[in-house]
């Protein structure tokens, strides 16, 4: 009786250690082809500015984003400078789409010159891309733009 309750119990670790070998071979194979995948980079944020805009217009910044998985992503943005908003600039509202093509586009608006005394003074508007999930910032991750006076010879509005 003894023998027999000893059989099968060697039996029944024996069947364990073989599936369990299995198992183990079988994970074993995954990790392997988990590592032959490739590693795509993480998309890349950063930000540019068109130029410098007269007071009265519309000028922009484009955020381009390299590497892109997705059709669109949100970009994370700070704004700061000289200028103030709703002063001399509609406010920026962050975040950034960023559109299948990889590019977006912050608008500034600029408002007239209201300003109890104008100065013809140039107001600076400083975007900053911001850290976010999904993206890294780039090498050029931050932009400025100055918002020159209207004069007479500018065709102000």
């Amino acid at each position: 009786m003894k023998t027999n309750i000893i059989s099968k119990l060697l039996l029944s670790l024996s069947l364990v250690f073989v599936l369990g070998s299995a198992i183990t071979q079988v994970r074993g194979d995954s990790q392997v082809a988990d590592s032959q995948v490739a590693i795509q980079p993480s998309p890349v944020a950063s930000i540019h500015s068109t130029g410098d805009v007269i007071r009265g217009k519309t000028g922009s910044f484009v955020v381009n984003m390299t590497n892109m998985f997705s059709a669109a992503a949100y970009v994370n943005v700070s704004v700061s400078g000289t200028a103030i908003p709703g002063v001399d600039y509609v406010a920026v509202v962050s975040p950034t789409l960023v559109g299948a093509s990889g590019y977006g586009v912050i608008s500034i608006k600029t408002l007239p010159d209201r300003r109890a005394i104008s100065s013809n003074q140039a107001y600076s508007v400083v975007v900053k891309v911001q850290p976010g999930p999904g993206y890294t910032l780039g090498t050029s991750s931050s932009a400025t733009m100055w918002i020159k006076p209207c004069t007479i010879a500018a065709n102000c509005q």
